[in-house]
């Protein structure tokens, strides 16, 4: 690119930037630079790490060494881990919704810088939860996808954005208890080539992770198909005391 050429995509970036303020991802107010949340949003978000679970990475309130929570030890997690950059709160809700449903597809970036702290060494490939063709018909994308795509970019780590397909529809979740969940997703997913599969450690990408079905059920076709291990990357994750919808 020319020095002319370089000079005048500066220009239109300082242009665009004067017409169109940098805005806080959680409630849309004017900030200082893009991706950058307000104080009140930031004070609001619940940043997740340890000490946390050694099976699921809920978070305990003390260090407990490598002890794992009551859920675990009940029954192990197929997957190696939810790792979650926030806890679902209010703000970390208004980024998702705006995200899905508004259109405001730059949260998929605020959201990936986050995600990106809690991204553990070795994972190989990130593989986005897919939506129902129909789903991805009507909104547009796959918000999964360009999370994935985002944390892709900042972490240099490959995308098979549609090594999983949903290959039949299933319900809305919402509302629904853990167990009607688990039933709505159960064989609704599958690889396409499992040669982009076998062998590898999986990242599997998601915005919400609420009861942890879809997860569960991601997993269990990614294992079956031959991955060495997956862990849940995720945006916001529920809480036992925040609870979800």
């Amino acid at each position: 690119m020319s020095d002319r050429a370089i000079s005048a995509a500066n220009w239109v970036r300082r242009a665009v930037s004067l017409a169109l303020p940098p805005r806080c991802p959680g409630c849309g107010v004017s900030v200082g630079d893009d991706h950058q949340f307000c104080a009140a949003c930031w004070q609001g978000l619940r940043f997740l790490g340890p000490p946390w679970c050694a099976g699921c990475n809920l978070p305990f309130a003390y260090d407990r060494g490598a002890a794992r929570c009551a859920s675990c030890l009940a029954e192990p997690p197929g997957h190696a881990g939810v790792r979650a950059a926030v806890a679902y709160g209010d703000v970390a809700r208004r980024l998702a919704l705006r995200l899905k449903y508004a259109g405001k597809t730059s949260g998929a970036e605020t959201m990936a810088r986050l995600i990106q702290r809690v991204v553990p060494a070795g994972i190989a490939t990130l593989v986005p939860v897919p939506l129902n063709r129909w789903r991805l018909w009507s909104r547009g994308y796959n918000q999964a996808t360009l999370i994935a795509t985002a944390l892709g970019a900042r972490t240099a780590i490959p995308v098979e954005r549609d090594a999983l397909v949903r290959h039949r529809r299933t319900p809305v979740l919402r509302g629904l208890s853990g167990s009607q969940r688990s039933r709505a997703v159960r064989g609704a997913f599958q690889v396409t080539d499992r040669a982009l599969i076998a062998g590898r450690t999986i990242g599997l990408v998601d915005d919400i992770y609420t009861s942890g079905a879809t997860a569960a059920a991601c997993t269990r076709t990614l294992l079956a198909a031959g991955a060495a291990s997956v862990t849940i990357l995720c945006w916001a994750r529920v809480l036992p005391e925040t609870g979800g919808d």
